[in-house]
Parts: structure tokens; sequence; C-alpha cells
């Protein structure tokens, strides 16, 4: 028991200590791309959620499947009739003037009635195509958690390999930074010794102020980039998630470009919509089968007792049987049309899936296309900005040394910085548009 000014100690620690009273302290994971996808497999909301419509259609077929099982119920009745209903005889059965009738009351105060009732579907169409297409209707979500998941994989390539990416990033700004401060440091000491004006060593301060305000920024980014992939993984944002992969241009290069053994049921939205037109096949076939008659098995057998005083528990009484089996036959004559109208309808989707299964091949040889020229594109940009970034360091070195000397101006210098630094960033973008790319195109070619 719970003594009163338990409550208000129980609320203060609540408020002050929070990670001790229900809270879960943080899970440090690391990560390589493939325990990644293993992880969101398992904890991604969206696949969560096309895993348990799997779930739910299975639930469905066996109601489906009951439907062609035999049906058994029990019933029982127990009636007191505080008045007994009348019944009319006409009076000249019992010499009475003829015209007139004489009331009577038939029947006992109680009455029972104990039984069983069984039915069996021996012949529904709808029933039995139901039965058929179970097995195209699990595999018709299991396509749809696929398709999922291969889109939730795609970002997450993205995503991860990104923040790998930015390793380079923020490695590339401390070199720059680095290189600035000894700049600074140069810079200064020209000045003390009358080489340099003031002017000289306040410009490089500025440019290593903008850097390290790059570099916040860039950190900033990252860590929104984390808190994305957490939520793409399933993963809560308190966590932390170290990623163990590295990425080298040789990664970036493939030999996918020369695989032209592509079919379009390599790709998982299409394997989807051949399913989609396999189930609107199955429900046209249902609602042609629904206009012929439907025939059931009918059976049941009950106990029957009448009895002047309550004593259906006594010993003797009389419970009289009653058993039967029959066949019911039933055919709608007419509904207004209204399985016409879901014939039609049937049909017209089936059309519409057809038109969706012509329209992704486009959409997916345009796609491949698109994709090979992107990465093509991606590839040799990458190149030609490393090759640039590269010479921009030279040039930087050079323009330096001329600057300690005192052959080179600081203008010189600080244009010498920022076509490095614009280097350095068309590398990173080149860098990232090439992951990009390589990705779209596995996708594109249902190799990813």
């Amino acid at each position: 028991m719970i003594r009163p000014y338990s409550l208000p100690l129980i609320a203060i620690l609540w408020l002050l200590f929070p990670s001790f009273i229900g809270a879960q302290p943080p899970t440090r994971y690391a990560f390589s791309i493939e325990e990644a996808m293993t992880f969101a497999k398992n904890n991604n909301i969206q696949v969560k959620n096309a895993l348990l419509a799997v779930q739910a259609q299975k639930e469905t077929n066996r109601e489906i499947t009951a439907g062609a099982m035999p049906s058994i119920s029990f019933n029982g009745n127990l009636m007191d009739y505080l008045q007994l209903p009348v019944s009319l005889i006409p009076g000249e059965i019992f010499g009475g003037t003829p015209g007139t009738f004489i009331p009577v009351q038939f029947g006992t105060k109680y009455n029972s009635t104990l039984g069983f009732q069984l039915q069996q579907t021996l012949f529904d169409g709808q029933v039995f195509i139901g039965l058929q297409a179970r097995k195209t209707s699990v595999d018709f979500q299991l396509k749809n958690l696929e398709v999922t998941e291969e889109l939730i994989k795609a970002n997450i390539y993205k995503v991860y390999y990104q923040l790998v990416a930015s390793r380079t990033q923020i490695a590339i700004l401390d070199a720059n930074i680095r290189r600035l401060q000894q700049l600074e440091k140069d810079t200064r000491a020209l000045y003390q010794n009358g080489f340099a004006e003031k002017l000289d060593q306040d410009k490089v301060s500025i440019q290593l102020t903008n850097l390290e305000t790059e570099k916040l920024k860039a950190l900033n980014s990252i860590e929104i980039g984390y808190l994305g992939l957490k939520t793409l993984l399933g993963m809560r944002p308190q966590d932390t998630l170290l990623l163990t992969d590295k990425l080298t241009e040789s990664q970036l290069e493939s030999e996918l470009l020369s695989d032209t053994s592509f079919r379009y049921e390599d790709r998982k939205e299409f394997q989807y919509l051949e399913l989609a037109k396999k189930l609107n096949e199955f429900n046209i076939r249902r609602y042609e089968l629904s206009y012929l008659p439907t025939l059931n098995l009918t059976g049941g057998y009950n106990k029957n007792a009448q009895r002047r005083t309550f004593d259906f528990f006594a010993k003797g009484g009389d419970w009289f049987t009653t058993s039967f089996l029959g066949l019911n036959l039933s055919f709608q004559l007419f509904n207004g049309f209204a399985k016409n109208a879901r014939l039609a309808k049937s049909k017209i989707d089936l059309r519409q899936t057809n038109f969706q299964i012509e329209n992704m091949k486009k959409t997916i040889d345009t796609e491949i296309e698109q994709a090979k020229l992107n990465f093509i594109t991606a590839q040799n940009t990458l190149k030609f900005q490393k090759k640039n970034m590269e010479l921009a360091e030279k040039v930087y070195g050079q323009t330096r040394k001329k600057y300690e000397v005192g052959t080179g101006s600081s203008i010189e210098i600080s244009a010498a910085q920022t076509d490095l630094i614009t280097a350095q960033n068309n590398y990173m973008a080149a860098l990232y548009g090439t992951i990009v790319a390589k990705i779209d195109y596995r996708k594109a070619t249902g190799k990813l």
C-alpha cells in the first residue's frame, strides 16, 4: 500500500531523475552498411507495417478457408409460457353452430429444445476462387514488403555513404584551417618585421574565421544526417551510431555498365504489378462464377421436451428426437444488375493494371538510361574534380612559398586559397554525386 506522503516523493524523483525511473539509457551501435540494413529490416516502422500487412493477409486467408469448412453450431432454448397461446377451432366440429369458433389452448407451460446444426458448402464459385487466390494474396503483400525494404535500403545507402564521405569533408576543412592558422602565424611574423601590412593579417584572420564557421555548419549538417539515418534504421535519436565502413574511389567504380542481362522482372515494382494483375484476374473469375447457383449441405439433430411442471432434469421424462439432412440450392434471379457492375469494374481494374505494367516498362527503360548517363558523367566528373583539387593544392603551395619569401602578394595567396576551397567543395559534391548515381543505377537495374 502506498502511503499518502509517498506520491509527492515519487513525482519529485520522476522530475529530477527521469533516467532512473523508466527511461532507458542510450545504446551504442557500430554498423557496417550490411549490418545497418539488417537492423532497419527489423526496426524500421514502414517495414514493420508492411510485415503486419502480410500477417493480416494470412489471417484473411484463414477466414476465406473457413468458408469452405463445415460450420457446426449448438442451440438451446427454454420457454415458460406465462399464458399458453390460444387457437380457434370451428364450432361445428364439436356440434356447435356453424360459423362460430371455440377457443382452445394447446401445449404445455414449459418447453425446451437442445440441438446441433450443420452446414457445409458443396459449391460456391466465389469461395473456391478465394481459396485459389490465397497464395497470390500473400505473395502480393510479401512483394509490397520487398518494395518497401528496397526503398528504405536505397535511402540508407545514400545517407550512410554521405555521412562516411563527410569524414573526408571534415578532414579537408581541418587541413585548410591548419594551413590558414600557419599562414596567419607567418603573416603576423612578417607584419611584426615590417614585411607585411596589418591588412594582410586581417584578411587571413577573416578567411580563418569563415572556414571555422563553415566547419561548424558542416558538423551541424552531419549531426542532422545522423538523426535522419537513425530514423531510417528505426533507432532512437539519443542512441549513439558509429559507421564502420570506409569509402574509396575504387568502390565507386563499377562493372555494372557492362552487364546487359537486365530483365523487367528484376525490378520488384514490376513483380508487384504482375501479382496485382493476377489478383485482378482472380477477381474477374470470382464475379463470373457468382452467376452460378450455390449448393449447401444442411443437417440437424435436436432433442425436445414439453412439461407441465419444471422437471426437465427429473428421471423418466421424455425427450423427443428430431434429425435431418438436406441440400439447399440457391440461385439469385435478379439483383438489380449489381453482379454485372461488379464484373465490369473488375475488368476495368485489369485493364488499368495492364496499362500500369506497360507504363512501368517505359519508366524502367527511361530510369536505366538516365541512371547510366548520370553514372558515367558522375565518374568522369569525380576524376576531373580530383585532378583539379590536386592542382589547386599545388598552386596554393607554390603561391604560399612566393608569399613567404616576399615575391608574392596577399591578393595572390587569398585567391589561391579561395580556388582551393572551391575545388575541394566541387570534389566533395562530385564524390557524393557519384555515390547517388551508383545507387540509382543499381536500383534502376534491380541489382540494389
